[in-house]
């Protein structure tokens, strides 16, 4: 016994082939260029034309703006880096007379030695070689602060570029979609706009749809939704075609006494498949295997005692005998008691009989 629920429900899109359009800044609708049809639009396709002098303006000023903080870092950087050459200049010519004291000293000491030269002559060229030693410490100090100054000072006018930059791709961004472009592939299928209207930032200027990527939202009455588990195998009936698909979603909430329940689609889509079709579903819960099971009748919750009309053996008479039942699919039910494999029983609504015992059928 495979047990199942059914439900109706409606072709729709899936979430990732829906785009809705809503405007980005206040604007005035100049020219509406594509109407919903069945025609196919491209994610390039124009459909409307809005005007904003204060949109259109502002996106000037700040592609000014970015090629000023641009150029200002170009001018900082080439008088920092002429700075940092002057300065490295002047570094290489205390090096060099460094290095010219430290061998004079070095010479002095050597003849200081041999006794050519006075101790004072030695102590003079020592001293000097000591003083241009510091000197050409500090200048490699001073040299080194100032490469790192000239890093900070280039990062922080690049900030100042970045930030330019910044508010004038947003301000472009915003030009842009002055320009409603559908974004996706697919079919336009929603444009509420009249030439002259006045828009304001989040309304919804247009619905782009991808017919062929869609799913089923069947509603399952919340007694059987219990048991639904994503994954799940279902079958959805178009009325011109069955399609297979899985179960991915089910609603946590309960409406009108229903739960929605998404299926993906796996199969190919028959013809004449579109949004908003209306569908019946099918969705297998689990296969019971090894027990009794007979058709559901017209009466009767799972998991109780029910009472059904079973025929005797001739198939003239039946009789009224409790069953105990269990769990229930779409057309069957699980018997746990009260009837055998090969009894015939009746499943119609023999309600007119509830104080009748036994029948004869003719």
């Amino acid at each position: 016994m495979i047990r199942q629920v059914r439900g109706p429900g409606a072709l729709v899109p899936a979430q990732e082939a829906v785009r809705q359009i809503p405007a980005e800044t206040e604007a005035t609708v100049v020219r509406i260029r594509v109407l919903p049809g069945p025609d196919q639009v491209q994610a390039d396709t124009i459909l409307v034309d809005m005007s904003n002098p204060q949109v259109e303006q502002a996106a000037i000023d700040a592609a000014l703006q970015l090629k000023g903080a641009e150029a200002e870092y170009q001018s900082l950087r080439v008088r920092l880096e002429s700075d940092l050459m002057t300065q490295r200049a002047g570094a290489a010519t205390v090096t060099a007379d460094y290095s010219q004291a430290q061998r004079q000293a070095d010479t002095d000491k050597a003849l200081y030695d041999l006794g050519v030269i006075s101790g004072l002559a030695y102590k003079a060229s020592k001293g000097k070689a000591d003083e241009l030693t510091t000197r050409n410490d500090l200048e490699g100090q001073r040299l080194a602060i100032n490469r790192k100054a000239i890093e900070t000072q280039l990062a922080e006018q690049q900030s100042k570029v970045d930030q330019a930059r910044t508010l004038a791709n947003l301000k472009q961004k915003q030009l842009d979609a002055l320009k409603v472009r559908a974004g996706i592939s697919g079919v336009l299928v929603d444009l509420p706009l009249q030439v002259g209207q006045h828009v304001l930032p989040g309304t919804m200027l247009a619905k782009v749809i991808q017919p062929n990527h869609l799913m089923a939202a069947l509603k399952i009455a919340e007694t059987q939704a219990r048991d639904v588990q994503a994954g799940e195998p279902a079958v959805i009936d178009t009325h011109n075609g069955t399609i297979n698909g899985t179960v991915m979603r089910v609603d946590p909430a309960v409406q009108n006494g229903t739960v929605t329940v998404d299926v993906k689609l796996t199969g190919e889509l028959p013809r004449g498949a579109r949004p908003d079709l209306s569908v019946d579903g099918t969705i297998d819960l689990e296969r019971l295997d090894n027990v009794l099971y007979v058709g559901r009748p017209a009466f009767g919750q799972e998991n109780s005692t029910i009472s059904l009309f079973k025929l005797d053996a001739d198939g003239k008479d039946a009789a009224r005998v409790p069953v105990k039942v269990g769990r229930e699919s779409v057309n069957s039910i699980q018997i746990f008691e009260g009837l055998h494999e090969g009894d015939t029983v009746i499943l119609s609504d023999m309600s007119r009989w509830d104080k009748t015992d036994r029948i004869r059928l003719e």
